[in-house]
């Protein structure tokens, strides 16, 4: 096993759970019922955010007038699009783990790593999704952070530091830290992860988290066994 690894982070939509685009579907309805259409294209590149502060760049950019810019507007937003997000979720017969999602982290558990998992929902959404899962109560995930329990959201390191905290670790390069985005990648290396890995799987492609410099970009996250040099 490479240098001794204790703990890897996965993020959740796009890189362990399939999103077919209705994350994205889920926002842009929240922030239409409050008059403001912003496309998908522009949705995209936010979803490794806190969600909130996804809400607040979206409106410094399709509202003219700052001074309509409040908290209270974001957070009424958001409590919309979480409250979209749950309900598609509860009504979602199966929620799809992406392909060797599992199967990886069956692989950590048995070296002896524990699996870690944060996301920029908050931890409502969180807990239907991973409830749907079973990945906590079976035992391939060991610990869950989401962005509103953690003073800001990604890339700052926060939900990782929460993690390692909960797992009794002081050393971040015993830490690996896998996402879809920009801000997954840069929230690795706020840590100081021994690797801040990118996957394809997601909201971003090779080619747009090139400039963002992992220190590896999967196309399946199978790949990262060998990395690790672990047998599935």
């Amino acid at each position: 096993m490479l240098h001794n690894i204790k703990l890897v982070v996965f993020d959740l939509a796009g890189t362990t759970i399939y999103d077919d685009g209705s994350i994205a579907l889920c926002f842009q309805q929240a922030m239409q019922q409050f008059g403001y259409t912003v496309p998908v294209d522009v949705i995209n590149p936010l979803m490794g955010y806190k969600k909130p502060q996804a809400i607040q760049l979206m409106l410094e950019k399709y509202e003219p007038d700052a001074s309509k810019i409040t908290a209270e507007l974001v957070a009424t937003i958001h409590e919309q699009f979480e409250q979209n997000m749950i309900d598609y979720y509860e009504q979602l017969p199966v929620v799809q783990a992406l392909p060797n999602a599992e199967r990886v982290m069956m692989a950590l558990q048995k070296a002896g790593i524990k699996v870690g998992l944060n996301t920029g929902f908050s931890r409502a959404i969180a807990d239907v999704i991973i409830d749907k899962l079973g990945w906590m109560y079976h035992g391939l995930a060991n610990y869950l952070v989401a962005s509103n329990e953690v003073p800001a959201g990604r890339p700052h390191p926060f939900m990782i530091q929460r993690m390692m905290e909960q797992a009794g670790i002081s050393n971040p390069k015993e830490v690996i830290k896998i996402g879809d985005t920009e801000v997954d990648v840069n929230e690795g290396k706020a840590a100081e992860c021994l690797y801040a890995i990118a996957v394809t799987t997601g909201a971003f492609s090779r080619e747009q988290l090139l400039p963002y410099t992992p220190d590896f970009i999967l196309d399946d996250l199978a790949e990262l066994l060998p990395i690790l040099q672990i047998e599935a």
